[in-house]
């Protein structure tokens, strides 16, 4: 899969939903209910980080639920892209990009979404083959204002911002015609996961995926 390619499969991706839940899981006997819940909800396409001991299992558990795009966010090497192959994620996430976990995701035929912060960055995912990248951190990076200012001149460029996104700021992210979605973490909050509250964040799921873009 070349880097052309796996642009193609996460803009399909990032096209399914407005947002992406962006997913610390500590425990994968949740893991399963926690997909439904945002799955029927709305918001398909899941990233579950790299963050907790358990995230790999949790891919695995969430890989299995039906109507499901899993993904593994925070990917920084090259086993953390093996391993996310073998659980089953049909996508992978980076808060940046190095040109070895680049060839790590097309020797593995992992599509990437590639996190950029800059115009340089961008321009050098764009070189790479990355029509499609994550803005990240977005808020510390300036949010929708500097996102809307890196686009005038990469137009070639489409984002997912991830990084301090919410309802406040959602709607001026997604008016920008060169983002796809967000990835945010709100709909699948810690005391909603906590407390086992599925009905709850199947709620939040469905206020994000009605939101306009």
């Amino acid at each position: 899969m070349t880097p052309q390619q796996a642009s193609v499969e996460t803009r399909n991706v990032c096209e399914l939903a407005p947002v992406v839940p962006v997913l610390v899981v500590e425990n994968a006997g949740i893991a399963a209910p926690l997909a439904a819940a945002l799955i029927s909800g709305g918001l398909p396409a899941l990233e579950v980080t790299l963050r907790t001991k358990a995230a790999i299992d949790v891919i695995r558990e969430m890989a299995a639920v039906e109507g499901g795009v899993v993904g593994a966010g925070t990917l920084l090497t090259s086993q953390d892209v093996e391993q996310a192959k073998e659980a089953g994620a049909r996508f992978g996430v980076s808060p940046g990009a190095t040109d070895r976990l680049i060839d790590a995701c097309v020797a593995n035929e992992l599509p990437l979404l590639p996190g950029s912060a800059t115009a340089t960055e961008a321009m050098y995912l764009l070189e790479r083959g990355y029509s499609m990248q994550k803005f990240f951190p977005a808020e510390a990076n300036g949010g929708a204002p500097a996102l809307k200012a890196i686009g005038a001149p990469i137009p070639q460029v489409t984002f997912c911002p991830t990084g301090g996104v919410s309802l406040k700021n959602i709607k001026d992210y997604l008016a920008l015609s060169n983002t796809a979605c967000v990835g945010g973490s709100w709909v699948a909050p810690k005391e909603l996961v906590a407390a086992k509250d599925w009905d709850g964040i199947t709620a939040l799921a469905k206020e994000a995926a009605a939101l306009p873009r």
